[in-house]
């Protein structure tokens, strides 16, 4: 089993490596075989060589930006990625897949023990992000940001195969939970999980949060005035990994199929 020592020095040393910068005909070649091996798409984005480290090619932004519907009502992708499962909240209990359960207060941890109980009956969504994909993620819907947690932990893979034969995979990654309501006041949390070769987990609103760092302790921030439109970016991984969404019984609407492709800006659901 790969240990949370192994994971963590394994995504940092690869970070370290993707935040380099090479000689530019170096860095050029790198980039154009990541791209050619990942089979990227890169007509939203600037040429392979217009990056100056291979981070900054998995962490790209767009030349043409998205378009999404402005209706208030409509629920977004945050991200682009592979739906790999949602459904509903029961006995305290999400999925990391069908068929692989694990305790939402586990996983959003002591902190919010209290609050995760007014998940009970509410919804959750899983975006799992390849490597191939964009990796910046957004706002699904309008929020108001209330808190935010870091809880340390490994840096195990999220993808299928890990996904089907790890239990509780998602609470022994190193994750970002954040609380956040709707404009109507219901309890929406979003967390970010970490994944192996995730050097990084970025949120642009607070720049105090650093992920994957050799610190052990869990770090908890307070807000009072974030308010992010939908659309409005989060923050990025650096490398692929998941996004996960609960939120409280009767709030969400999702329309969208398990184990099919959804890109940020997707119309996925409503709000009731």
């Amino acid at each position: 089993m790969l240990s949370r020592y192994f994971t963590s020095v394994v995504s940092r040393l690869f970070g370290r490596f993707a935040s380099h910068q090479f000689f530019s005909l170096c860095q050029c070649c790198i980039n154009k075989c990541y791209v050619k091996l990942m089979k990227l798409d890169l007509s939203e984005f600037k040429d392979a060589c217009s990056y100056k480290s291979l981070n900054a090619l998995f962490t790209r932004a767009f030349e043409i930006p998205r378009s999404f519907s402005k209706d208030s009502k409509v629920i977004i992708a945050p991200v682009d990625s592979l739906v790999t499962y949602y459904g509903e909240i029961k006995d305290g209990k999400s999925y990391q897949i069908k068929g692989s359960s694990y305790s939402i207060i586990d996983l959003l941890g002591e902190k919010y023990k209290e609050k995760a109980k007014e998940l009970e009956f509410g919804d959750f969504a899983n975006f799992y992000l390849s490597p191939r994909d964009y990796h910046r993620y957004h706002i699904p819907f309008d929020l108001k940001i209330t808190s935010l947690t870091h809880i340390p932990g490994s840096c195990m893979p999220v993808n299928l195969p890990f996904l089907k034969r790890k239990k509780n995979l998602f609470i022994e990654n190193e994750r970002i939970v954040i609380e956040s309501y709707t404009l109507e006041g219901k309890l929406i949390f979003i967390v970010l999980i970490a994944a192996l070769n995730v050097g990084k987990m970025k949120i642009v609103f607070d720049k105090r949060v650093q992920t994957n760092s050799k610190a052990d302790a869990i770090s908890y921030y307070e807000y009072s005035d974030i308010v992010l439109q939908k659309g409005e970016l989060l923050g990025w991984f650096e490398m692929g990994s998941t996004f996960l969404v609960f939120s409280e019984k009767e709030t969400l609407n999702y329309d969208m199929n398990v184990m099919k492709h959804v890109k940020f800006g997707d119309t996925i659901g409503k709000l009731n």
